[in-house]
């Protein structure tokens, strides 16, 4: 059996990553013989970052112009 975990933070209590990583224990608790896949996302607001992160995007720093151009 293979089972995907991909869920979202649970605000104020558990990071997408440690969601996934809690499901995943669960599966397996359950089906030691499953291959279980975490795939920790995010919605765009708070979150994205450390899910892009963990998906392989590299951080990087950057100046930047506001959105006026100064």
């Amino acid at each position: 059996m293979r089972v995907v975990i991909a869920p979202d933070k649970f605000k104020g209590s558990l990071s997408a990553a440690e969601a996934a990583a809690a499901m995943g224990e669960g599966v397996l608790a359950v089906y030691p013989e499953a291959k279980v896949t975490a795939v920790p996302v995010a919605d765009g607001g708070e979150g994205t970052l450390d899910a892009a992160l963990i998906a392989g995007a590299e951080a990087r720093t950057a100046r930047v112009r506001g959105p006026l151009g100064r």
